[in-house]
């Protein structure tokens, strides 16, 4: 072999020990007691999802990906912004200056969520411009909404009064009473034009809520809606103290969030541990506050708040989602991912299909990993086993089978909107499972999402990542992006042996 000499030389030895490091296997054993004890593991992390503003519920392709969504999770709500703006049309004046008070397109957008059997998690915002204290303040979304306060809180609780009113003459009470109204958006970071903040959107909640009660007390309402899981247990002693009604808590974080921000502390929280550990935070602030048993709904969180495609795109998400749900269990009654759907404008209309978008599904009905990541992890059981690992689940369905999911966590590299390489380099993981009080030899079926299993992005990147793929191209990346049919196996004397690549989460299923 020749000597190698200079840069060149030194970056290759560098290279082959990065990939000696990397394929080095690491093992992990795993013991699963069928017949265990077990605790309650409710389906927190896929009954609500949140999506585009208002009006895009209106679009064809906007209903294909909430039908798929459906489909492969069972979701229940949808939550999205904006359903007070203009282009829905609520309120208007005319040409005498006359309040013109319109529905349509409202029915519309609520009309297609029921039908697909959807409900909504209804924001309350953000401000009709003829409404507006201030009809030139807008937020930094492509579409400018209006975030100041109402001009007259008299004219906004006749909106809340009608609105109300309308949705339980067109619905019905008992219908209507099942949604949430939650009352605007992240006011703790600049989606609430009032000052100071805190102050001005208690005002807004107060009047909210009871405008909303008086119309009917089943309504149910909640706040703050903030984001870095902010305010909610100094907003739930405020509430009661004021006799203010509050019959759930919202909040947000995502997971790249600082711990500045989140926490008040200096330290480095990873980006799998952030979106649990504030949820940890928030749930203790609940049970020390006047009402330590009202429901908590994270109504919105992520891997990233920005775009970043190596994450949210990406294989990364199956075992960030899987590990989430490890984390999360037991601290929230209900988490919403933001979002089911690239049919989502705030920063402009979509320029290419994979971009770092939020969404489970890349624009023209893509199926991204996170969108297979949550399709394999809904058939997990009702009832969770104890099982000491950090890359597993153990659960058990109604009707006794065993659902576990593994995974091979590795953080993301080469973060940022214009790098699309590679995803990180880690070693797969072995694990050696051994299931007591399973048959010795029972069927096992074996999901998987990693690199070569349902991964569209592996495909557009195969493509040289156009811009804009041509009609044979979304069909080739639509056919990339489906899962892949599960293996057949079996136990062998109790025991399953299994590879699984970094990024890479795995889905078994025994039999009785």
């Amino acid at each position: 072999m020749r000597e190698l000499r200079g840069h060149a030389g030194r970056w290759l030895v560098a290279g082959c020990a990065l990939w000696l490091l990397c394929t080095a296997v690491v093992a992990e054993e795993i013991v699963v007691r069928a017949d265990g004890p077990s605790t309650p593991l409710p389906h927190f992390w896929e009954r609500m999802f949140g999506s585009g503003r208002a009006v895009l519920a209106l679009r064809d392709d906007y209903r294909t990906d909430l039908r798929a969504t459906k489909a492969a999770t069972g979701v229940r709500y949808v939550r999205f912004h904006h359903i007070f703006s203009d282009e829905v049309g609520i309120y208007s004046k005319d040409k005498k200056g006359n309040d013109v008070w319109n529905f349509s397109y409202i029915d519309q957008i609520y009309d297609g969520l029921l039908e697909i059997g959807v409900r909504p998690f209804v924001e309350l915002s953000f401000m009709p411009v003829k409404m507006s204290s201030d009809p030139n303040l807008k937020f930094g979304f492509w579409y400018g909404p209006n975030h100041a306060p109402p001009k007259s809180y008299a004219l906004w609780d006749e909106m809340m009064r009608r609105f109300a009113e309308h949705l339980i003459d067109r619905y019905g009470i008992a219908e209507v009473s099942t949604w949430y109204f939650e009352v605007w958006n992240e006011p703790n970071i600049g989606f609430w034009g009032g000052m100071p903040h805190k102050q001005t959107y208690y005002e807004l909640y107060e009047h909210t809520a009871n405008a909303l009660k008086a119309v009917d007390p089943k309504l149910r309402v909640g706040g703050p809606s903030t984001a870095q899981a902010a305010w909610v247990g100094q907003f739930i002693s405020d509430m009661v103290k004021k006799r203010v009604p509050v019959d759930f808590v919202s909040t947000h974080v995502y997971a790249n969030d600082t711990a500045d921000n989140v926490f008040g502390t200096t330290e480095i929280v990873p980006r799998e541990d952030m979106v649990c550990r504030a949820t940890k935070k928030v749930h203790d602030e609940i049970l020390a506050s006047p009402l330590p048993q009202i429901p908590f709904v994270m109504s919105e969180f992520n891997a990233s708040y920005a775009n970043e495609p190596d994450v949210t795109d990406s294989v990364y998400m199956g075992p960030w989602i899987a590990n989430m749900i490890r984390e999360c269990d037991g601290y929230v009654d209900d988490m919403s991912y933001w979002t089911f759907s690239d049919v989502f404008e705030e920063q402009g209309i979509v320029k290419t299909p994979f971009y770092g978008g939020f969404g489970l599904i890349a624009e023209r009905s893509i199926h991204k990993p996170a969108f297979n990541a949550f399709a394999l992890l809904h058939r997990l059981g009702s009832q969770r086993l104890a099982v000491d690992s950090t890359s597993a689940l153990a659960t058990r369905t109604e009707d006794g089978r065993l659902v576990l999911a593994l995974w091979n966590y590795a953080p993301p590299v080469g973060i940022g909107p214009t790098y699309h390489g590679p995803i990180a380099a880690a070693a797969p993981k072995h694990f050696s499972v051994r299931i007591e009080g399973a048959a010795a030899e029972a069927a096992v079926q074996v999901s998987r999402v990693d690199a070569e299993h349902g991964n569209a992005v592996g495909a557009f990147d195969a493509m040289g990542r156009p811009p804009f793929p041509s009609r044979k191209q979304i069909d080739e990346l639509r056919a990339a992006g489906q899962l892949v049919p599960a293996e057949q196996s079996h136990l062998r004397q109790g025991r399953f042996e299994i590879e699984v690549p970094a990024h890479g989460l795995v889905l078994l299923e025994i039999g009785r």
